[in-house]
């Protein structure tokens, strides 16, 4: 009993010194903000938490937006015991331990468990099957949450026996709401206290919380806690305070997750898409979150080859001469390096006509026959014996450096790969190609 009392003593003076995020952490549906994709009325897992039918979860999404305070409102919403593990401290060990309360509660007392595993990504491979047996026969209801994209980074097996929520982040006006809230409760936020908070201030919070609820309420908090009272014992939170408070927004951006591919993904598809400006910022948004530079000069190459490529050949010259610059100057003023082959690539001139690799490949595959021709045969070994080379027509001795004769074998003498564009240096060159696929016999009787 002594125990019992000390516990609950522990756990008085835990939710007394928690953060402010913690403790305004809703119990309920109706006092969870955001996510109304999911969660509004008639949604179907708004639906299933109401009727405590909630199966095996993952919840996934960005920090902030409710993961943990949703699978928290679904266990009290159950006749279920709730147990929480994160699974970069967790293990094999630590689910066998889950695993035998889980049966114990279950055989003993017909009440099943709630096993809430955070950053469910973090587990391996092995770790995530050995959950799968007891998700499987009902041991325990699974809750996974993750930042990461759960089809990437949790095993195919897991996802099956799971329904898969994606959250998003919260809207600013939720976050507005949020922020009232935390200053008008008188139990859990400061509604015992007198702060005036001025509008720009408040919205600086939120625009710079950036969907995150847990980083506005942690800012607040600390601009509160740091403020001192006026003559008349009211604490006053300007713009410089918000500012003070919360300094800078938080880049979601994971070098090795989904904010990293899809990052790079919107630059790049920018550059083909032609927009320097929304170049510039997907770029400028993988800087500031620390990505290497030469990745993305890496990926400026290929771009000046798969989407520049033949309409301007210059293209992959000024990447490479800003790379090898950048080398030599490094950061910060290698930024300009960056900058100009970026605005270089999504100004200029688009083809993508390089892809004709493709098909030429495709066709090495697939001909039974690839014989080359005769005339296009090395005529410095056997030649007397076996012809080889002969009837080869030398180009620089005709009109034009260029003479008609087939290059291809003689079963694909009619393919055709490469298919130019008309833009750029590649149109131009298009334009005589044509004329001399036209004319051959013309240019052929000219000697």
């Amino acid at each position: 009993m002594g125990k019992d009392l000390f516990a609950f003593h522990s756990d008085q003076q835990l939710q007394q010194h928690a953060p402010l995020a913690d403790r305004l952490r809703p119990t309920n549906l109706e006092d969870f903000v955001g996510q109304q994709s999911i969660l509004s009325k008639g949604r179907l897992l708004r639906r299933a938490i109401e009727a405590d039918m909630v199966g095996n979860l993952i919840l996934h999404g960005p920090p902030g937006v409710g993961k943990t305070t949703l699978a928290k409102i679904i266990a009290a919403n159950s006749r279920a015991h709730f147990t929480e593990l994160n699974a970069v401290l967790a293990g094999i060990k630590e689910i066998r331990m889950e695993v035998d309360s889980s049966r114990e509660r279950l055989g003993k007392y017909g009440l099943k468990t709630i096993l809430f595993l955070d950053e469910v990504h973090r587990f391996n491979s092995a770790q995530q099957d050995a959950l799968l047996p007891w998700v499987e026969n009902g041991t325990f209801v699974l809750i996974g949450a993750t930042t990461e994209n759960p089809y990437f980074e949790v095993n195919k097996a897991l996802l099956s026996r799971s329904r898969i929520f994606r959250l998003t982040p919260i809207e600013a006006n939720d976050l507005h709401m949020l922020l009232q809230r935390a200053l008008s409760d008188r139990e859990k936020g400061f509604g015992s206290v007198a702060v005036n908070i001025s509008k720009n201030a408040a919205d600086h919070l939120v625009d710079i919380a950036n969907g995150d609820a847990r980083t506005l309420l942690n800012a607040l908090e600390l601009a509160v806690e740091t403020t001192p009272c006026d003559g008349n014992s009211i604490k006053h939170i300007n713009l410089k305070i918000a500012e003070e408070s919360i300094q800078e927004r938080a880049v979601l951006y994971d070098k090795k997750g989904d904010s990293h591919f899809d990052t790079i993904s919107a630059f790049i598809k920018s550059l083909r898409g032609s927009d320097p400006d929304a170049a510039l910022f997907w770029m400028a948004r993988m800087l500031e979150a620390g990505e290497n530079p030469k990745y993305i000069f890496r990926r400026m190459l290929i771009a000046a080859a798969e989407d520049v490529g033949l309409a301007d050949p210059q293209a992959i010259v000024v990447v490479q001469s800003c790379a090898a610059a950048f080398d030599r100057v490094g950061l910060p003023e290698g930024i300009y390096f960056l900058s100009e082959a970026s605005l270089y690539l999504a100004s200029t001139e688009k083809s993508n006509s390089v892809l004709a690799i493709n098909s030429a490949q495709s066709s090495v595959r697939n001909s039974p026959k690839q014989e080359v021709p005769i005339h296009l045969r090395d005529p410095n070994r056997d030649r007397s014996q076996a012809g080889d080379g002969i009837g080869y027509r030398y180009p620089h001795d005709f009109c034009e450096n260029w003479v008609d004769q087939t290059y291809l074998p003689n079963e694909l003498s009619e393919e055709v790969f490469w298919h130019p564009t008309s833009h750029g240096w590649e149109g131009d060159r298009k334009k005589v190609l044509l004329k001399r696929k036209n004319h051959r016999d013309v240019i052929n009787s000219i000697e």
